[in-house]
């Protein structure tokens, strides 16, 4: 199942990557940590590695590491504005659990 951006998240990481002035996409990932397991890892991908799986979103490529795939498969990312906070926000549907400040989660 592909990895997605929705259409506000990519506009919004298109203008980073045009502000920053290089970079070929979007790198998400998994690591372990917090009080669930795991917690998300994103960066601006400067290169992608022969064995990273690719994905496109509204003209953006996601780059996700084969040891994170199997727990960011079917992901929708977006990026929302909720007063004066914005960020993006996960839609991984292989979640089981998260805590209750939303920074890690298990599978």
């Amino acid at each position: 199942m592909p990895v997605t951006l929705t259409e506000k998240a990519a506009k919004h990481v298109s203008n980073f990557i045009a502000k920053r002035g290089k970079g070929v996409g979007l790198r998400l990932g998994v690591r372990t940590t917090g009080c669930s397991g795991m917690a998300y890892k994103l960066e601006y991908a400067d290169d992608i590695n022969p064995e990273d799986a690719l994905f496109e979103s509204h003209g953006v490529k996601v780059i996700v590491d084969p040891k994170s795939l199997p727990y960011l498969e079917g992901t929708e990312l977006d990026f929302a504005r909720e007063g004066l906070n914005e960020g993006f926000k996960f839609k991984n549907p292989n979640v089981k659990d998260q805590c209750g400040c939303g920074e890690s989660f298990n599978i």
